[in-house]
């Protein structure tokens, strides 16, 4: 490092995502957010049945979608500030992420498509978890990876029985 310049933050880490993938992620996310807080304001608000405005079910996702909008406009303005337009920005360096993101979607799939409503809800809340923590924890290497494991069990079964109660007790929601 030549006198004058700040240690980066990034030292020892990925690189951070180039500008350009930025901008892109900035509009899909963007369009992602305006299309939920569309389909939650088409959602019935049950007025006529003396409901509030504040007990409509599309409070929730539109709230979400709302956020998930700013976020990505505050997302394009730093792509654009950091060179997001330039032809030829800077790359990002690794390859790992879609691997990543491919794995996780996969848990996600099996989580919902196929564990959900066959396996009571905790244990699969629980499972999913687990296997989510410990699969993205097993890369950090052999040095402590029984302990990881250990508190990955901890944390998806911590996770199970939290859920299921917060929704069984206090929204009074039936789980499958």
């Amino acid at each position: 490092m030549s006198e004058g310049t700040a240690p980066s933050p990034f030292e020892g880490e990925k690189a951070p995502a180039s500008p350009r993938a930025d901008l892109v992620t900035a509009a899909v996310l963007f369009a992602l957010g305006v299309a939920i807080v569309q389909q939650a304001l088409a959602m019935p608000r049950f007025v006529e049945q003396s409901g509030t405005g504040l007990t409509a079910p599309g409070i929730v996702p539109g709230f979400h979608g709302a956020m998930i909008a700013l976020l990505s406009v505050l997302l394009a303005l730093r792509a654009l500030r950091r060179g997001g337009w330039a032809a030829h920005g800077p790359v990002a360096q690794g390859g790992t992420d879609g691997r990543r993101l491919a794995i996780a979607a996969a848990l996600g799939i099996l989580y919902a498509g196929v564990m959900v409503g066959r396996v009571p809800f905790w244990l699969a809340s629980a499972l999913f978890v687990f296997a989510f923590t410990a699969t993205f924890e097993w890369s950090a290497g052999p040095a402590g990876r029984v302990r990881r494991l250990v508190e990955a069990a901890a944390i998806g079964l911590g996770t199970g029985i939290a859920v299921t109660l917060v929704f069984e007790k206090l929204f009074l929601l039936r789980l499958p």
